[in-house]
Order: structure tokens, then C-alpha cells, then sequence
């Protein structure tokens, strides 16, 4: 237990340098795009020369680049995330706003894919060169040759041939702003399954793969060679050795696949209409509003440090041979 609690203190410790070295990646890659959000008042002839100046004094935008960024990283230091040029309102508000729906989607689109994928892995390797082998093979790569964009236009049509009338966004009309109900959260489900099956679809065919190429391994290793000499039943050796061994690495796959599935939701989002980060994250990239860039990249950051963390230690729990050092 003390050797738990010295090995996530240790590997939180070694986030804060790692952290420190992301915003800097972070700020570089945001002063790299070409213009800012002062460009666009620039072009604009009602717009005096003095008012630019003016503009980016106050934001500012007037100072050295490294001026700047120690500015920026000493407010979020104190857990101001800056200002908001496009919104006009503390980045961190409209983070926070967002980032509830962001979770629920993705956690959603994360079950399902996981639910298919790995049960569809095991009776790939269990059945390796049958029919049903190849039928969930050609079924994964479909999903996966599939674009997402395409996926989720491909079902708005579907559901409005089959007379559906309320389609993208999480609710219907009626219950927008309404206070929370069962009959509003019925909607949601309502709502919430299409975004989940085409944000989930496309990651199914990878892990079924994964799970699978695992499992054809640990079931050809000595140590199942072994277990069946020594006459133990095939169902326990499959599913208290095999599958036990073949998920390790799934766990490491989703530790890091925390980030990911904030920021693979763009496109999706967008088309279906979905509150996400996603949708947010692409107008503050067009907006050239910086602040809100740079956050939304800081936090991806930390979530793939938090979600190798947790994978680390699920491991170590899932597997004895795996100690902390």
C-alpha cells in the first residue's frame, strides 16, 4: 500500500515539469499560426489604425512573445486560463461549460466501442481462420475505412427516410433548457446514441485487432502449452489465463486514449450538432483566440498523463508480476 501511495506521488511530481514543458509546445504551436485575432480588424477598413494599437495594448498582444507566455503561464498558475477574445468571457468558464457534455460523449462512444471491440477480439483468436473470424475482420475494417463525417451523414439520412424528424444535437426542441426530468433524460438517450455509434465505430476494428493478435499470442506461449498438458479445461485456461494476460495492453490503450476522445469529436460534433469541446475548439482555432487554444491543448496534455497514470496503476492491480519501482 505505501509502495501505491510513493508511486503515484512520485509520477505527480514528475507531471508538474512535464506540464511546464507542454505549455511551452503549446504556446510555440499557437504563435506559429499565421495571423492573430487582432489580423482581422487589420483588413478592416472601419477600423482605425489607432484602435489596433489601442486593441493590442490592451490584450496584450504588443509585448515580446516570451513576455507574454510567463504572463499567461503566471495567471494559470493561480487557475486563471486567461481571457477569451472571440466569447469575451474567462476561458475557464467556457471550459467548464463545455467539458460535462465532452465527458458523456465520450464515455458513451468509449463503452460501446470497448463492449464490441473486445468480445469480438477473443472470438476472433478463439475461431482464428473460420467463418466467424472473417466476418468480424471484413465487419471492423468496414467500420474503420468508414469516415466518421461520412458515417454520421450516412445516418441522419437513414433516420430521416425512416420518418425521424428530430435529429443532431442531444435534446429536442421541447426540452432545450428545460429542468432536468426522466422524461428529458429518455430524450437524451434518444438523442445521444448516434454520436456514441459513429464516434465508436471507427475505434472497434484497431482494438478487436489488438485483442485479438494478444490473445493468438498468449494462446501459442509455453505457459498455455503448459496448462493444457497438465489437463486443465480449455474454458479456464481461456478465460482465466488467456483473456487475463491478452487485456493488459488494452489497459495502456485506454489510459492513453483518454485525450483522444476529447478531440477525435470535432468533426462529428459539428455535423450532429453535439455541445462538445470539439465544435469549440475548431471556431477558437478560426478565431485565432489564442488563450482558449492554448487551454484546451494544456488540458489534453493533462489528460494523457492522467490517463497513462491510471493505466499504470490498474496494471500493477490487474497483473502481480508488474511491481511499482
Amino acid at each position: 500500500m505505501f509502495k501505491t501511495f510513493s508511486y503515484i506521488v512520485r509520477r505527480l511530481l514528475i507531471m508538474i515539469p512535464m506540464m511546464f514543458a507542454i505549455s511551452i509546445i503549446c504556446f510555440i504551436v499557437v504563435k506559429l499560426e499565421p495571423g492573430s485575432y487582432i489580423s482581422q480588424y487589420m483588413d478592416n477598413p472601419r477600423v482605425s489604425v489607432e484602435t489596433v494599437i489601442q486593441l493590442k495594448k490592451t490584450l496584450g498582444l504588443d509585448k515580446p512573445a516570451v513576455v507574454q507566455y510567463f504572463m499567461w503561464l503566471k495567471e494559470v498558475l493561480k487557475g486563471d486560463f486567461g481571457y477569451s477574445f472571440a466569447y469575451q468571457i474567462p476561458v475557464s468558464k467556457l471550459i467548464w461549460d463545455r467539458t460535462g457534455w465532452t465527458l458523456v460523449v465520450s464515455l458513451f462512444s468509449m463503452l460501446f466501442t470497448w463492449v464490441i471491440a473486445i468480445p469480438l477480439g477473443i472470438y476472433s483468436a478463439l475461431h482464428q481462420y473460420e467463418v466467424g473470424d472473417y466476418i468480424a475482420t471484413v465487419l471492423g475494417y468496414v467500420g474503420l475505412s468508414i469516415p466518421d463525417f461520412f458515417f454520421a451523414v450516412l445516418l441522419m439520412y437513414l433516420m430521416l427516410q425512416a420518418g425521424n424528424t428530430s435529429i443532431g444535437g442531444l435534446f429536442s426542441q421541447q426540452f432545450i433548457g428545460a429542468p432536468w426530468s426522466m422524461a428529458k433524460f429518455i430524450n437524451m438517450l434518444q438523442h445521444i446514441w448516434l454520436p456514441t455509434v459513429v464516434i465508436g465505430t471507427s475505434g472497434i476494428a484497431g482494438l478487436m485487432r489488438v485483442m485479438r493478435n494478444n490473445m493468438l499470442d498468449v494462446l501459442n506461449s509455453p505457459m498455455i502449452v503448459s496448462l493444457r498438458a497438465a489437463g486443465l479445461g480449455e474454458k479456464s485456461i481461456t478465460w482465466k489465463h488467456a483473456v487475463k494476460n491478452a487485456i493488459n495492453p488494452m489497459i495502456t490503450i485506454a489510459g492513453m486514449s483518454l485525450p483522444a476522445l476529447f478531440s477525435g469529436t470535432i468533426i462529428v460534433s459539428i455535423i450532429l450538432n453535439i455541445p462538445t469541446m470539439g465544435p469549440f475548439f475548431y471556431n477558437a482555432l478560426l478565431n485565432h483566440d489564442e488563450y482558449l487554444v492554448m487551454a484546451f491543448l494544456l488540458m489534453l496534455g493533462l489528460l494523457l498523463q492522467i490517463g497513462n497514470l491510471i493505466a499504470d496503476i490498474l496494471l500493477a492491480a490487474v497483473d502481480p508480476r508488474i511491481r511499482y519501482s
